[in-house]
């Protein structure tokens, strides 16, 4: 028998229990986790971190892979046994499905096995407290409605990430993109944005709680628009980058991204801003963000720009929007718009179609432009996506992986060079906390988003005073670079310093 107070007893009032959380993809269903717990922590939830105490255990999941899903079955496996256990012993436990493999796989999630009590798409998480209250009368509850205008702007999320230096804050929900190998528009709706009221609060709030990062988050961030204030609903819809079309027409009205991203970057001089994911096509010749990027001390020099593949030919099949020809163009404009700039990218290996040559094409994009950073995967079909109804998904799994692996050695030779020209320079570093690998060294990111390593011993203080200090998780670090492979810089410190007091030198 459990031990007496670990859980409530019984049929008593919900909302009472405690709560695992386990959270699976990308980092928007790492701030959806905040959101969540936000919610049932008002509503009289606490949390564990231990699957075997909680009366209540929520999945998080991804959908954009195969692989991601399939991770999720077998954990929903190990889950069974559990459950079973603490049946036999008349301590219940209930599961709960969240987030996009909730929307695209409902009925399924719920007729198999009857393992999964609760299941609630990205914008169903108010309801939580109520289908819980539902499960625990021994029905299962859903929700997996999309809505047109949830942001959950009124909830600030209960930050849990590392040692509360960084932050990631959404800004906005859903893609209207359609790219037709993305599940994203099926599984998160259509694009709406939050009030920029609100995400100055967050800021503001996570800027008091002394973070020095804070991540702009959205599945397209910017294309963003707050259309919640009447004087601005009325302004021109902005022009795309130049040789970039959509599949929607513009939308007027609104505060844009740029109008953002200045009132975000005022907040605090010495907290860096990062933004992701953006779309190529949202970065227009006369783009005020390149502007603002280049700049303000505190916004990085670090934009991902998502290509996909280096084709045309397979671009078009993708409904991109754009040809390889203007995506290039687009990268010569941010590296004479920002010096310096550091340049990440997703690409996805044997689409429907890809031949060798188009393979190639993609193979030469990565060394023509030289990114620091590559997040590289083989081509799974999603269901409900246009290439699933009007696409063969005809090359063959070993082919696709052997060309994924060639796009990884290409995009780690490239990204060593880069690093490689690093050594020597000076970088400042937002220290994180310790090295996974010793105790003795610090980890950091420069401004570029790049990963440095440095000994954790005492080093002067910019700020002018005599005595020596250690950096701590939060400070800036002055790091002249001694080495570096194709993920990380080595490096020695300088001093401490602040952000408004050095930029990266180039």
């Amino acid at each position: 028998a459990p031990p007496p107070g670990r859980r409530p007893p019984p049929g008593s009032a919900p909302g009472t229990g405690k709560v695992y959380l386990e959270t699976y993809g990308c980092q928007m269903n790492v701030n959806d986790t905040e959101i969540a717990w936000s919610i049932l922590q008002r509503n009289g939830y606490t949390r564990t971190k231990d699957p075997e105490e909680a009366d209540v255990i929520l999945l998080l999941t991804c959908s954009v892979r195969e692989k991601a899903e399939r991770g999720i079955w077998t954990r929903l496996g190990q889950l069974k046994v559990l459950k079973g256990r603490r049946q036999r012993a008349g301590v219940p436990l209930r599961i709960g499905i969240l987030g996009c493999m909730a929307e695209r796989l409902k009925e399924e999630i719920l007729h198999r096995e009857k393992l999964v009590d609760v299941v609630a798409g990205p914008d169903a998480y108010r309801d939580l407290p109520r289908l819980l209250a539902v499960a625990e009368s021994g029905q299962q509850a859903a929700n997996v409605l999309l809505s047109l205008d949830e942001t959950y702007a009124d909830i600030l999320p209960v930050q849990t990430s590392a040692g509360g230096t960084t932050a990631f804050v959404s800004i906005m929900r859903g893609c209207d993109n359609m790219c037709s190998y993305c599940i994203v528009p099926f599984t998160r709706g259509r694009e709406r944005s939050r009030p920029i009221a609100s995400i100055l609060q967050e800021v503001r709030m996570l800027s008091d709680q002394g973070v020095k990062e804070v991540t702009l988050l959205g599945q397209n961030v910017n294309s963003f628009r707050d259309m919640s204030e009447v004087q601005f609903q009325s302004a021109a819809a902005p022009a795309l980058s130049h040789g970039f079309s959509t599949i929607y027409r513009a939308k007027p009205g609104g505060l844009r991204f740029a109008h953002l991203l200045d009132q975000v970057s005022r907040i605090d001089p010495e907290m860096r801003i990062r933004f992701t994911s953006p779309h190529p096509k949202d970065f227009p010749d006369e783009a005020s963000v390149l502007q603002l990027i280049q700049e303000r001390h505190n916004i990085c020099k670090q934009l991902h720009l998502p290509a996909q593949s280096g084709s045309t030919r397979v671009l078009e099949a993708m409904r991109r929007g754009y040809t390889r020809e203007a995506y290039l163009e687009l990268v010569h404009h941010v590296r004479e718009s920002i010096p310096g700039v550091s340049l990440s990218s997703d690409f996805i290996a044997g689409f429907c179609g890809e031949t060798e040559e188009d393979h190639q094409q993609t193979v030469s994009l990565l060394r023509e432009v030289r990114y620091n950073v590559g997040f590289l995967f083989a081509y799974s079909m999603r269901q409900k996506t246009r290439a699933h109804h009007r696409l063969q998904d005809d090359v063959p799994a070993a082919v696709k992986r052997r060309r994924l692996e060639e796009l990884i050695a290409v995009c780690r030779e490239e990204a060593a060079r880069l690093n490689q020209d690093m050594v020597g320079q000076s970088q400042v570093v937002l220290v994180e906390g310790p090295s996974k690998r010793s105790a003795s060294e610090l980890c950091g990111r420069n401004d570029g988003n790049t990963k440095v390593i440095f000994p954790d011993a005492e080093m002067e203080d910019a700020a002018g005073c005599r005595a020596l200090v250690r950096a701590q998780p939060g400070d800036y670090v002055l790091v002249k670079v001694t080495s570096a492979s194709s993920q990380t810089l080595r490096g020695v410190a300088l001093s401490r310093t602040a952000l408004s007091h050095s930029a990266p030198s180039h």
